[in-house]
């Protein structure tokens, strides 16, 4: 299983709105050449820590493709850069973000770091992951999703939403 983040805060583009911006990088994986199995709802979250920012739209989707973690990595931050994502500052606005979750439950610490290091904490990642991957567990602690979100530090609310 092959789990990747989506969120966006900025529209891009022809986007008007960052659920525009969210749906297209889901098309725009499918464009790449990955097999997009299943997609989750959006959520609308707080960005974290934090800020003044706009809020975020975030889901999950679940890929399948025969390349390796490292060469999706490189495709998903291609991607992002095709929308505008600017790299500036940790935890910056942007138009598209996409972070590689888990890769068929690999554990590497570097060429990307797998698992995403900061998922589990986050439930604007887990609560749609779960939509998806219900049975989904965790490759390092092997704590299945639903305990994960249980067990969630606090943080500002995640809603589902329809654009």
């Amino acid at each position: 299983m092959i789990l990747v983040a989506i969120g966006s805060n900025l529209p891009a583009g022809p986007a008007e709105t960052p659920f525009e911006t969210a749906a297209a990088g889901v098309d725009a994986l499918g464009a790449a050449g990955l097999d997009v199995v299943a997609a989750s709802r959006w959520y609308l979250t707080e960005p974290q820590p934090p800020s003044g920012q706009p809020d975020f739209v975030n889901g999950v989707v679940r890929l399948d493709t025969r390349i390796g973690p490292a060469m999706l990595l490189g495709l998903l931050h291609g991607i992002e850069q095709q929308f505008g994502r600017a790299r500036t500052v940790a935890n910056a606005a942007r138009t598209l973000d996409l972070d590689l979750i888990d890769y068929q439950g690999r554990v590497q610490g570097s060429g990307p770091v797998l698992p995403h290091p900061r998922a589990h904490l986050r439930n604007f990642v887990l609560l749609p992951l779960a939509e998806i991957a219900p049975d989904w567990c965790h490759p390092v602690s092997r704590r299945p999703v639903g305990e994960l979100i249980a067990h969630l530090p606090a943080q500002g609310p995640a809603t589902p939403t329809e654009a």
